[in-house]
């Protein structure tokens, strides 16, 4: 059969040197076991897929499964590491740096990890800020804290005097927390690395509150984002039933995709609408939004609206696209729109009326990480140290199907995850706020 993959992990060289972790090799001896290169998991479990690539004989598109290799790349004891941070913040940024430095330390004996100040702009040569020297004692209570201790920033640096800065320090391996913005400039950095003939990995933790990384099951710090956000509208939900004819709008995070909006909505089941960016509607004429809120506060005089960022914003203006250093377009704020279009549309009416707009945002980015994350983000420190030590490069470790997985970083970027409107998931959403399948 064909076994041509796209999902194969770029390597540095043959790992020839023995593994330092005491792992069994066979079943039955009560040891977790190495991982062989041989084992993968399946993309596509479906059994049509499953069908048709009997069919053609091709080889089911698969990916590496994460863990320790028995032998690894890079010398244990003497090689160098580095951790980066970039983009906004998210609940669980400490916890994956502590789990890198501890597995980093104890599983392979790296002594020397750099943590870098500030994002991608620490690893320029004429960058103010100091290096972090990252030991277990330096991190071992920053779990308990949301934010990164390094620090973050957007923008793009040149790629060269990056790679320029890795070669000056000695580093061989750069781990990257990220969202897409950073994923791919981890991708350039590593491309650069390759064009030099250099052996430094490049890995890559994809770090995205919005859930919106292609092809994963879910990234750190998403559930910890809706864990938040439910007694906040729990809270929303009390304020709209004191006031008669009260209305609660909660913005939540979303700039592409509605996972939070719609995982919150779900999780506290008070909410009556919820709007994300996949869905288009609009808010006048008949079923538009206002007519259908009208119709549930006559109903019940109140009403719980949660919005994610990016939804709704074709209803504004049009207007030149402004953009963060990041290059994410800026999207205006669709909870004010709301806020005024709703009130205009009931004062025209003469209908007594109460709103409340609530914005949490930057509250939830800040917070430290549920248990579920917690374990979670330890998991993918965990995996990554492991495939950065067998040489692996340019990867990104990620779940799908329930399994912690290796993937090109170039797979996960070329397009950001939605929710599927057609989808259970969507439909589990319309379901518990009892909204229309379309709004106008």
């Amino acid at each position: 059969m064909n076994s041509d993959n796209p999902f194969s992990i770029a390597q540095l060289g043959k790992p020839e040197r023995t593994s330092p972790l005491h792992l069994g090799s066979r079943e039955g001896d009560m040891l977790f076991n190495f991982v062989d290169e041989a084992e993968k998991i399946l993309f596509d479990t479906s059994i049509g897929e499953f069908t048709r690539c009997l069919n053609q004989k091709k080889y089911p598109l698969a990916l590496e499964k994460a863990g320790p290799r028995q032998n690894i790349f890079f010398e244990p004891g003497k090689s160098r590491a580095a951790i980066v941070t970039c983009g906004g913040l998210c609940p669980g940024i400490n916890n994956v740096i502590r789990s890198l430095v501890m597995g980093l330390h104890y599983f392979y004996g790296v002594k020397t990890i750099y943590g870098i100040p500030y994002g991608y702009e620490g690893l320029t040569m004429d960058c103010p800020h100091p290096v972090h020297h990252l030991t277990p004692d330096v991190v071992r209570d920053i779990h308990q804290f949301g934010g990164t201790i390094l620090g973050s920033s957007r923008g793009a640096q040149d790629v060269g005097e990056m790679v320029d800065y890795l070669v000056s320090h000695k580093i061989d391996m750069l781990f990257t927390i990220g969202g897409d913005g950073t994923l791919k400039g981890a991708d350039a950095i590593g491309k650069e690395i390759g064009r030099r003939g250099l052996n430094i990995s490049v890995i890559g933790i994809p770090k995205t509150i919005d859930n919106d990384i292609d092809l994963i099951d879910k990234s750190f710090g998403f559930e910890t984002s809706f864990d938040v956000a439910s007694p906040i509208i729990r809270d929303a939900h009390n304020e709209a039933t004191g006031a008669f004819n009260g209305i609660a709008i909660v913005k939540l995070m979303g700039r592409d995709s509605g996972f939070i909006a719609a995982s919150a909505a779900m999780s506290m089941p008070v909410v009556n609408f919820v709007l994300i960016p996949e869905m288009p509607f609009t808010l006048e004429g008949e079923n538009g939004f206002l007519e259908l809120l009208e119709k549930r506060l006559a109903q019940k005089h109140h009403a719980v609206i949660v919005v994610a960022e990016g939804a709704g914003q074709h209803l504004f203006e049009e207007g030149s696209s402004v953009k963060d250093a990041s290059g994410n377009i800026k999207h205006r704020d669709i909870g004010i729109l709301l806020k005024e279009r709703i009130s205009s549309y009931f004062e025209s009416r003469n209908t007594e009326h109460t709103i409340k707009y609530i914005d949490p945002s930057y509250i939830i980015r800040s917070a430290p990480a549920n248990a579920s994350d917690s374990v979670f983000c330890n998991r993918l420190a965990y995996q990554a140290v492991h495939g950065a030590m067998a040489g692996k490069t340019r990867f990104v470790v990620g779940l799908l199907h329930n399994k912690l997985v290796y993937l090109p970083i170039d797979t996960v970027v070329n397009q950001r995850k939605k929710i599927d409107l057609e989808g259970e998931f969507w439909f589990a959403a319309l379901q518990s706020t009892g909204q229309p399948y379309r709004i106008g």
